[in-house]
């Protein structure tokens, strides 16, 4: 059975996969680079999401404006550690350690924000499980843009390819990327 939360994603010694969606500049900017450029904003928080089906809802299988490409970036393990284990959760919960007015200076003063949203199935129907999402900005989206990423593959063919056989009813399972359990470091 699946934990209620748990991270799930691709990743090997070196690098897990998050996924993004973006317009057209800025994607081929990004692929070209090998990571973010100008007409990327680090002014504002970007959330990146190991589920390859959580942003497949999000993007709608990049057809939602300027989500229409879907890139698969891989970033170095410790750097993502290093965001799940500083991050602030989204909300509040009464049962953390944290008192209310802690937790609100936390989420002020962070630069990481973690929220667990419901997982996905294909159609986007929610699973009894949730899925990860984290939030960078200021110093956290620098880092992420100068040391964490290793690689950004544009994945929007394959995902157009996998929303039409989707909707043709072919099963499509075995083709989605291999998520498994990921171990925190």
């Amino acid at each position: 059975m699946t934990p209620e939360r748990e991270i799930r994603a691709v990743y090997n010694d070196e690098t897990i996969r998050v996924y993004q969606a973006y317009n057209a500049a800025i994607a081929s900017e990004a692929v070209r680079l090998g990571t973010f450029g100008s007409r990327f904003s680090l002014e504002r928080m970007t959330w990146i999401k190991p589920s390859f089906l959580w942003m497949m809802y999000r993007c709608g299988w990049a057809k939602k404006e300027n989500q229409e490409h879907v890139l698969a970036i891989d970033i170095l393990r410790s750097g993502f550690d290093y965001a799940v284990q500083n991050a602030v959760l989204s909300t509040y919960q009464p049962d953390s350690e944290l008192t209310l007015p802690e937790w609100q200076a936390a989420l002020k003063s962070g630069d990481i924000r973690v929220q667990w949203d419901p997982e996905k199935d294909i159609n986007g129907n929610n699973l009894p499980y949730r899925s990860i999402q984290i939030g960078l900005r200021g110093d956290a989206v620098l880092r992420y843009v100068s040391e964490w990423i290793t690689a950004v593959t544009d994945i929007t063919e394959t995902v157009r390819d996998l929303d039409a056989r989707r909707h043709r009813g072919e099963h499509i399972a075995g083709l989605l990327p291999q998520e498994r359990p990921y171990p925190l470091g």
